[in-house]
């Protein structure tokens, strides 16, 4: 059995940000024999104009889903037109999709593939081929999201030729322990989360080429226990690495320690907003507590109250950098209490804080979130579904905002990104915080990180998803 999988790509043009994905060896080590499998990746490479398989397999993100369904939709005409000309017309190109937008999605997702795997990879796809096997595939295949998170060799097979940015992928746990109702990783593991064994998380650094680690993690501070055993596993490798990790680390100076004896250069932190009340609205307890810390000061204006917040996140942000750990900050910007002036607030904070990077996104409303659900039933979603929208453009408001127009919410935002990744900002920020070049590695990653997020930024805004040029 030939079977062909494709990382698709969310537009046709090719970025510098193209990350391994785990999901690659996965699949690889887990398809059962009797079976070949080639690997794509449109975000580095071309695909093939024909494609001579029994098996299709797409791995499908939201931002992918209308690029996604076009190509599903052309290869399977296409492999009908050469089956006539080659007198099969029974023959017949299967055609399955998986992925988070599959999960979210999976009666959309069957209006374009044969069956969809919703969940993880690791119980629903061997089941999906022996079935195939068989003759008796179905429609649709679930998982219980209970299996073992995989071991994932950085050096399989599937990786050969393909070149992405130097930094090793690592997977420590699946899942998040909070609930943000604008995130879509609660509503594809709502059970919890789920740790890989720390062995087989150490044996996975101490294999992989890179120097340089990302834990793709939604959030590596599970608990204070966990972290520390990890933290503690990994500081022998001699590996510098970088992670995505909630707010509530912040004065943490045992942990924070910790993570930058065994190897910590960079954490990537969800600040949303720089106003309590829209962290209220999204429940990120974690940075309502930095605002609080110490206790809620009710005396004074609300002025003086947003100041004293403000602070706090400040303190925050100059103890991370006591303990020499860049700080990559995420926005999102749309919510209630969000105006106009309040995206140039943010702006500003953003550069006098000296982030090493920060990403300022228009409050993106994924399906099957709770969000999603909230605005829908408010009637503040301006495109039913924006991924399939021929409208939409990367950047564009997806919904009405409460506290100002479509226009200032994708304009505020736009201008932030292209202020903030300007060079001459890149160069302020650079030399503002003693971490950001503290050292050639931490210069180097700075710099790196920096141009490459200046060029994705300029590539996507503007630019519709999909719709590109034919096969």
């Amino acid at each position: 059995m030939k079977i062909v999988f494709i990382k698709v790509n969310m537009m046709y043009s090719k970025g510098k940000d193209a990350l391994k994905p785990l999901i690659f060896p996965i699949i690889e080590k887990i398809t059962p024999s009797g079976c070949t499998v080639s690997f794509y990746d449109e975000r580095i490479e071309a695909l093939p104009d024909e494609i001579d398989a029994d098996i299709i397999a797409f791995s499908v993100e939201t931002f992918a889903a209308r690029h996604a369904y076009e190509l599903a939709d052309r290869y399977r005409r296409r492999s009908s037109e050469v089956a006539a000309k080659k007198g099969e017309e029974g023959k017949k190109i299967r055609i399955v999709m998986g992925g988070f937008h599959a999960c979210a999605m999976p009666d959309e997702v069957l209006e374009h593939a044969d069956t969809v795997l919703v969940g993880d990879a690791e119980d629903t796809w061997p089941r999906y081929i022996e079935d195939v096997k068989s003759g008796c595939e179905k429609r649709r295949y679930d998982s219980q999201n209970k299996c073992p998170v995989a071991f994932v060799d950085n050096n399989a097979h599937c990786f050969d030729g393909k070149k992405y940015l130097k930094l090793g992928m690592i997977q420590a746990s699946r899942g998040c322990k909070f609930n943000c109702d604008f995130c879509s990783i609660k509503s594809l593991y709502p059970s919890g989360v789920r740790q890989k064994d720390i062995g087989d998380v150490v044996e996975e650094i101490r294999n992989s080429p890179e120097k340089l680690i990302f834990f793709i993690d939604d959030n590596l501070f599970l608990n204070e226990e966990t972290a520390r055993e990890l933290f503690k596993a990994i500081r022998p490798l001699k590996k510098r690495w970088a992670c995505q990790i909630s707010m509530d680390i912040a004065f943490n100076d045992e942990l924070l320690e910790l993570m930058y004896d065994s190897g910590c250069i960079m954490v990537l932190i969800g600040f949303e907003s720089l106003d309590e009340r829209n962290l209220r609205i999204m429940h990120k307890s974690a940075n309502i507590g930095i605002m609080n810390k110490g206790g809620e000061d009710e005396t004074g204006d609300e002025e003086t109250q947003y100041d004293i917040r403000i602070k706090r996140y400040e303190e925050a942000i100059a103890n991370i950098y006591r303990h020499n750990i860049m700080i990559y900050a995420m926005f999102v910007l749309g919510y209630d209490h969000d105006t106009a002036e309040s995206i140039k607030r943010t702006y500003d904070f953003a550069v006098r804080n000296d982030l090493a990077v920060a990403n300022f996104n228009p409050l993106m409303i994924l399906p099957g979130t709770e969000l999603y659900k909230r605005m829908s039933s408010e009637g503040l979603l301006k495109y039913n579904k924006w991924w399939l929208d021929k409208d939409y453009r990367y950047g564009d408001a997806m919904f009405y905002p409460k506290s100002m127009t479509c226009d200032e919410l994708m304009e505020g935002c736009r201008k932030a990104r292209y202020d903030f990744n300007g060079y001459i900002t890149i160069l302020k920020r650079m030399f503002g915080a003693k971490v950001n070049h503290r050292g050639i590695f931490n210069s180097a990653v700075f710099l790196l990180v920096n141009l490459i997020s200046r060029s994705e930024i300029h590539r996507k805004q503007g630019r519709s998803l999909g719709g590109g040029n034919e096969l």
